[in-house]
């Protein structure tokens, strides 16, 4: 870094690096929040399937089908357990269908937030 010798120029420098600074603070703050939705437990469960599906080599929709439907199994008896309850019993039967159906589902990028994307309209237009 060279040596400032004018108050106009350490000024500049100043706004320079406090710029640097919002710069990064937002691209961490963009980390952060990439680094959450990550760990949420249903995309934990999703990338965990998509590592399975990479490692053995699964490609037809009827694998990935069949490992959703052990995953919702699962959640069914995690949940519920061994019970001789009607009532417990349907209940499972609903987590069971929710987990397999959130499971199987295609994970999409999220959509632009709404205030990111009415600012980009209002710009093309003026």
């Amino acid at each position: 870094m060279e040596p400032v010798y004018t108050i106009d120029a350490l000024n500049q420098r100043i706004k320079q690096l406090e710029a640097q600074q919002d710069a990064e603070w937002v691209a961490i703050k963009d980390e952060i929040d990439e680094i959450k939705e990550n760990l949420k437990p249903l995309n934990l469960i999703r990338n965990t399937v998509a590592e399975i599906n990479e490692t053995v080599g699964f490609k037809s929709d009827l694998a990935q089908s069949a490992i959703s439907i052990g995953i919702g199994y699962l959640a069914k008896k995690l949940v519920i357990g061994k019970t001789d309850s009607m009532f417990k019993n349907i209940l499972g039967s609903i987590v069971q269908l929710a987990v397999t159906t959130l499971v199987a589902k295609p994970q999409h990028e999220a959509a632009p937030e709404p205030s990111q994307h009415e600012s980009s309209e209002e710009e093309m237009y003026n």
